[in-house]
């Protein structure tokens, strides 16, 4: 039995920070963060500019939520050269 896949994301927000989730559906989160649905307050404050970068996880919804948090704690610079080199995020934290 194939696992579900799930998508860590990054959006660019247009206070020129970065909104980091998880979904297991990116096109429909994507447009609920445009929108403004969807429960997340700081985008509907803070408006996405673009996805800046995004990961599909296959190894479930536990090693998104984990990667996620990760992200989060990342340095603005940590962030940038994930956006600029996505490979990093697997390469370091797999």
């Amino acid at each position: 039995m194939d696992e579900k896949s799930y998508w860590v994301y990054m959006l660019l927000c247009d206070n020129n920070t970065y909104y980091t989730g998880y979904t297991d559906n990116i096109e429909k989160r994507y447009q609920s963060h445009l929108n403004g649905t969807g429960g997340c307050k700081y985008t509907r404050s803070f408006k996405p500019i673009k996805l800046a970068q995004a990961w599909e996880i296959k190894e479930g919804k536990g090693r998104a939520m984990q990667l996620e948090r990760l992200i989060k704690k990342l340095t603005r610079l940590e962030k940038d050269n994930l956006v600029n080199e996505p490979n990093l995020l697997m390469n370091k934290y797999n």
